[in-house]
């Protein structure tokens, strides 16, 4: 008999309070979850292509149990398609269900479905509820969690959005088991991330076990409901980043860089932890974080299955991240590791940012 193992985490922000619930067999309750989370008289599910064949029918059915009319729509899977065609044809489609103000949006999906979906239910109708469903490690773990919703543009990632937390979070960690070994190897990107951003016994427990070749629904769960709640801490006290939840960022201005310049072919987790190890390597050069720090980066994210760095030329990068989100003016603020479990946030000119990357790409 399967065990059954749950972790609330409480979010509360200035424009909502919600629930993160992490476990074991909880597809099957997101009907009755969300009507008691966030009473509507329709539900409309998106998934893709990856995700629907796997758990569509079973979250339909659990939400027509419960009440709701359902009607859902399954994109193309992948970061490519995270665009102004499909927000639009999410969008279409919503409208031709007849959703009104009282329905909820339900993303069933990893992260490129879910930023899309949450941002389509910030749009409708000026704003409808949404909730995420997500069922992969990296969605998991971080972009289900904190209202952060958006598509993608041909300059850059993520360049149009919207805030909206969710209603709900449900995460299945029973969902990754069927992820392909290198989808849930990305997903770690972020948990090293978040260990290295605020949780120095985690980033020592991610050296010495690599989360692939953990099964144990228990540690799963609890590794899961930790980097939600590190998350939580930040999102808490500046839910629209305008100062700490900045520091999320970690790993990313340069992580973003890579992903644009190979054309969304690397994964998101990937790209980060390249990214977390060049800026540490370039901090501890640079003399703003203690010795050995890169050398620590660099050993855990090779222990979870993760590059430390990347061919990709300096001045393509640097061109790549003068187009992120995360410039101001004439600089970028970067968040630099300085220990293991602390980070600061630098504003850097385009010119020291091209250095922190030379430096950052290759190995000490």
């Amino acid at each position: 008999m399967s065990s059954v193992i749950r972790e609330t985490v409480h979010v509360s922000t200035t424009s909502a309070d919600y629930d993160v619930i992490v476990g074991t067999a909880l597809l099957a309750e997101v009907g009755a979850r969300v009507r008691e989370a966030a009473p509507a008289d329709a539900a409309f599910i998106v998934s893709d292509t990856n995700v629907a064949p796997l758990y569509l029918e079973q979250v339909e059915t659990s939400l027509c149990e419960a009440g709701f009319s359902v009607a859902s729509l399954v994109v193309e899977a992948g970061e490519v398609h995270k665009n102004l065609t499909t927000f639009g044809t999410i969008l279409e489609t919503m409208a031709k269900a007849d959703l009104t103000r009282d329905s909820i949006m339900v993303a069933l999906c990893g992260g490129v479905v879910g930023d899309m979906a949450g941002f389509a239910a910030a749009s409708y109708m000026r704003g409808i509820r949404v909730v995420q469903v997500p069922t992969t490690l990296l969605s998991m773990v971080d972009s289900s969690v904190g209202g952060k919703t958006a598509i993608d543009l041909s300059c850059g990632k993520n360049l149009v959005g919207a805030f909206l937390q969710p209603s709900l979070v449900v995460a299945d960690v029973g969902c990754l088991q069927s992820l392909e070994p290198e989808v849930f190897v990305d997903g770690i990107g972020e948990v090293v991330k978040h260990g290295v951003l605020a949780d120095e016994s985690l980033f020592d427990e991610l050296a010495y076990t690599p989360l692939l070749q953990t099964s144990d629904p228990d540690y799963l769960t609890h590794v899961v409901a930790r980097n939600v709640a590190i998350k939580r801490d930040v999102v808490s006290g500046d839910e629209r980043e305008r100062g700490v939840r900045q520091t999320l960022n970690l790993g990313h201005t340069i992580g973003h860089a890579i992903e644009a310049a190979s054309g969304y072919t690397l994964g998101h987790g990937h790209c980060v932890a390249v990214g977390l190890c060049a800026v540490a390597r370039a901090a501890e050069q640079l003399g703003w974080a203690e010795t050995g720090l890169a050398e620590r980066v660099a050993a855990c994210v090779t222990a979870q299955g993760l590059p430390s760095t990347s061919d990709l030329p300096t001045s393509e990068l640097v061109a790549q991240a003068t187009h992120d989100k995360k410039r101001h003016g004439t600089g970028v603020n970067l968040v630099v590791p300085t220990r293991i479990g602390q980070v600061e946030i630098r504003r850097v000119s385009f010119d020291e940012l091209f250095e922190v990357i030379r430096l950052g790409m290759h190995r000490c």
